[in-house]
């Protein structure tokens, strides 16, 4: 037996190229469908020249009442006693929660005070009311 002097080398660098595509290709997926996760509860808020609430990074309740009057809780619809329900029971294990109200500019008055009244029965000390500020100012 001959002994071969151009003996294969082992290779010991790793081909990074077929990972890039697919990161690649990730990224593409994830830009794409982010923006579609972002759904939520279409309202027109009311404009008001207010200064925005310190919320002292903790997390908010925000019940929202849409131009027919549905009811949603942090952008799920629910019943005005599922409603009360389950604020009572975020409020039992954290009682310091801030709740706001964001009502449609086009709802009956009558409903969003109804949110707000149902809030208060299930233990919120205050309700606050979410507004857009005017852009001309």
């Amino acid at each position: 037996m001959e002994y071969r002097k151009n003996k294969k080398r082992l290779m010991s660098e790793i081909n990074v190229v077929p990972y890039i595509d697919v990161m690649l290709v990730l990224l593409v997926i994830f830009m794409i469908t982010a923006p579609l996760l972002t759904q939520g509860v279409k309202v027109e808020l009311p404009q008001a020249a207010a200064k925005p609430v310190d919320a002292q990074d903790r997390e908010t309740l925000v019940v929202t009442v849409d131009r027919e009057g549905r009811y949603y809780l942090d952008d799920r619809r629910i019943g005005a006693d599922d409603l009360r329900r389950k604020v009572a029971g975020i409020l039992r294990i954290r009682p310091q929660t801030p709740v706001v109200v964001r009502g449609d500019r086009r709802v009956a008055y009558e409903h969003v005070v109804k949110a707000m009244t149902l809030l208060q029965d299930a233990g919120a000390p205050s309700v606050g009311l979410i507004t857009e500020t005017p852009q001309n100012r």
